[in-house]
């Protein structure tokens, strides 16, 4: 740590100033006046920074902390109070590895700026921030994000571009449903989870110049979705799904140079798309004619394509499994049809089915005796002998 000796060479200046992240996407509808400390130094270590910020906390009760381009290589957890700053600045360091210790004390924060350093991995403890909305690591050498990063459940937006990331948690989809916008381009990541289509809150997905060899079955899910990027995976990603077309919000759908040769028909469904590029792909349907022609040409023609296949479609008779009696009910007398119209809801027929009395017959009976309920899995989900 640098001596008191050499920390009064130092030159120190703090002005008062507004620190606004919205310009990083983040809708801030109540404005608070930050009060935001900036220090300017020719040689600074991690420790000799955080005593400085420390002093700066119990002077100006500091609530936004810029050490950003200050050549720090790295943080003194024990050395600076972090619990009153809500908005943390550390890019464009040198930084290598953030202390678990130091970032459990960040209870309030709600913005953190880690962009353009030299970590490999985020600090598990990361999954405390409760309040983070805004989150930027891009820029770093990171190969996964923790598991706790679910835990951030207010985060806003995750920028984790220009890493080397081969996938995202599992369950971020699950647990992030605040999250509006994900930036996760010019990664390793080869497939997205599927969970990223339970998040309901989402706006942008950029997933661009990665591996990607498909995306999720259920975009439909992504009712606020309005750009979806993921153009520049090249080879990899030869297919779209057919609920890339059932993105009701969808305003712009960046799908250039990839391996795609036949853009779903859905498409044609997407009525408020502005933008559409899809050029860089070897297409064989559409054609190259129909696409030099612009957006609506495109749309027609997918449009048209749609209703072809659905006219060509033969109609066949749904045959209903056991599961869709709790979905749909069942038809009110036994071998009655209800009509066409129940049909189309899913009613059914009960004759197809054995009588429910008859599952409180003797020989249905031991499903429900105690000793075979406590007894192992592999017997208890034997099926009963006749």
């Amino acid at each position: 740590m640098m001596g008191y000796e050499q920390m009064n060479q130092m030159t120190m200046t703090t002005t008062a100033m507004m620190k606004n992240y919205n310009k990083r996407g983040l809708n801030n509808n109540t404005p608070q006046k930050k009060i935001m400390t900036r220090r300017s130094v020719s040689a600074i270590d991690g420790g000799a920074a955080a005593a400085a910020a420390e002093k700066g906390d119990r002077s100006q009760n500091l609530k936004t902390l810029d050490l950003s381009g200050m050549s720090l290589a790295s943080l003194s957890a024990s050395s600076i109070n972090l619990a009153s700053i809500s908005q943390l600045d550390l890019s464009n360091n040198n930084i290598q590895k953030i202390p678990e210790s130091l970032v459990a004390r960040m209870l309030n924060l709600s913005a953190l700026d880690l962009h353009s350093n030299q970590l490999k991995t985020l600090p598990n403890s990361i999954g405390c921030l409760s309040k983070l909305k805004f989150l930027n690591v891009s820029g770093n050498y990171l190969q996964f994000l923790p598991k706790t990063i679910e835990d951030c459940r207010s985060l806003e937006e995750l920028n984790a571009n220009f890493n080397e990331l081969t996938r995202l948690p599992d369950a971020i989809g699950f647990e992030l449903t605040n999250l509006i916008k994900l930036s996760v381009n010019s990664n390793k990541i080869i497939q997205l989870p599927q969970s990223v289509s339970h998040l309901t809150s989402l706006r942008v997905l950029d997933a661009r110049l990665n591996r990607l060899g498909s995306l999720p079955e259920d975009l439909e899910n992504l009712v606020n979705l309005q750009v979806l990027n993921v153009s520049q995976n090249f080879q990899y990603l030869t297919t779209l799904p057919y609920s890339v077309g059932l993105l009701i919000s969808l305003v712009e759908l960046d799908v250039s140079y990839n391996g795609i040769t036949v853009l779903p028909h859905s498409l044609g469904c997407l009525r408020r798309i502005q933008k559409l590029s899809v050029q860089g792909n070897p297409l064989i349907s559409p054609p190259f004619e129909v696409v030099e022609q612009g957006l609506e040409a495109l749309k027609q023609y997918m449009s048209e394509k749609m209703t072809e296949s659905y006219k060509k479609t033969p109609t066949k008779k749904k045959s209903w499994g056991i599961g869709k009696l709790v979905k749909y009910g069942l038809s009110s007398s036994p071998g009655r049809r209800t009509g066409r119209g129940d049909e189309r809801q899913g009613f059914i027929n009960v004759s197809d089915y054995r009588q429910i009395d008859g599952i409180a017959s003797p020989r249905h009976m031991s499903l429900f005796n105690p000793r075979r309920l406590l007894s192992p899995l592999s017997a208890y989900f034997s099926p009963p002998r006749y």
